[in-house]
């Protein structure tokens, strides 16, 4: 074979493979399916977490599908729940997903998919690490840093006005975790609900957002991101990537500093 052979050849595989030129980091299935409640979100966080895939060198999967539990899960690095609950997935599926977990894999939980009927999923409520009840209505208030160490916090300032639906949880099966962010309930009205619903505060300790481990893998979860326009701003998103990198990799947790 001529040079200029073997030259041309090199130039159509470059063109062919742009992933040789730079490689991903690691892999991340994100399961984001429309829901009653959930679906304007889809198009704009896709389009914000395929362009931070691209920007921070990892690949991301992302499906609508349960069938997607059936293939290969040892391939992701993580796997991301977004306002899709494991009750979408059937039994096999929840098998193969525990067994994922089992074997070292990794979660992320966002939003919605920290819900899930109480009981319907034990093993899914204890992987989240708090059952999530009723939520008052979207409202401003000020979340607050509890974990300054944490990648997720790293861009926020220690007390950042967001609006969102603050998550009132319990602990039903005794689930030690590590809050990162909280929120202030002075900063909004915690019993402000719809009619024939009611919302108590959880007072000082509050958490919205947390980590721990669980089986053999890292989990991270936020509560944080109702709305479909805050998959384009930018300090909420770079709150999720800090989830990701953390949940994917185990790295970025800062040393606490010794005194």
């Amino acid at each position: 074979m001529g040079m200029m052979m073997r030259l041309l050849l090199a130039i159509a595989a470059l063109f062919a493979a742009p992933s040789a030129i730079a490689e991903s980091q690691f892999k991340l299935l994100v399961f984001a399916k429309a829901n009653t409640y959930h679906y304007e979100y889809i198009p704009i966080a896709r389009e914000s977490l395929e362009q931070m895939a691209r920007l921070h060198s990892f690949e991301l999967v992302w499906t609508r599908h349960p069938e997607s539990f059936d293939e290969d899960l040892s391939q992701y690095a993580a796997i991301m729940f977004l306002n899709s609950p494991g009750e979408e997935l059937n039994a096999g599926q929840r098998a193969k997903f525990e067994a994922y977990m089992r074997a070292g894999g990794n979660a992320m939980i966002v939003h919605r998919a920290a819900i899930t009927p109480p009981g319907e999923w034990p093993w899914y409520e204890k992987l989240v690490g708090r059952r999530v009840g009723v939520h008052p209505m979207v409202q401003t208030g000020v979340v607050t840093v509890e974990d300054r160490n944490f990648p997720a916090t790293f861009a926020l300032p220690d007390r950042w006005v967001w609006s969102d639906e603050f998550y009132v949880t319990t602990n039903p099966f005794d689930v030690r975790i590590n809050t990162v962010l909280g929120v202030d309930e002075s900063s909004y009205d915690p019993t402000k609900i719809w009619p024939g619903q009611v919302s108590r505060p959880m007072g000082r300790d509050h958490p919205i957002a947390w980590y721990h481990d669980y089986e053999k893998g890292r989990v991270f979860v936020t509560t944080l991101g109702h709305e479909g326009a805050m998959y384009r701003d930018y300090t909420y998103l770079t709150h999720l990537m800090g989830g990701i990198y953390w949940t994917a990799t185990g790295r970025g947790q800062a040393a606490t500093s010794k005194r």
